[in-house]
């Protein structure tokens, strides 16, 4: 199953994340199919940058949000 979800990066206690298309059995910082966007939850308020078209392509194509990609795709105005 392919999930669109977050992989850390940054240093510790600083995580900045990116918001990737990958297969659920790979690990959190494993294989990546592809990056869309990126999470920074260290900012007042957070900041999040989504490349809409790519989102929606694979939303089409049946990829599942997680919870935390889900609410963020929402704010941006991305349904599925």
């Amino acid at each position: 199953m392919v999930k669109i979800r977050l992989t850390r990066m940054g240093k510790k206690k600083k995580p900045i994340y990116r918001i990737v298309v990958a297969d659920s059995r790979n690990a959190r910082d494993g294989k990546v199919i592809d990056e869309i966007g990126t999470y920074d939850p260290n900012t007042d308020p957070s900041t999040f940058k989504i490349d809409e078209e790519a989102a929606k392509k694979w939303l089409a194509n049946g990829a599942q949000p997680t919870e935390t990609v889900g609410k963020l795709l929402k704010l941006a105005n991305i349904e599925k």
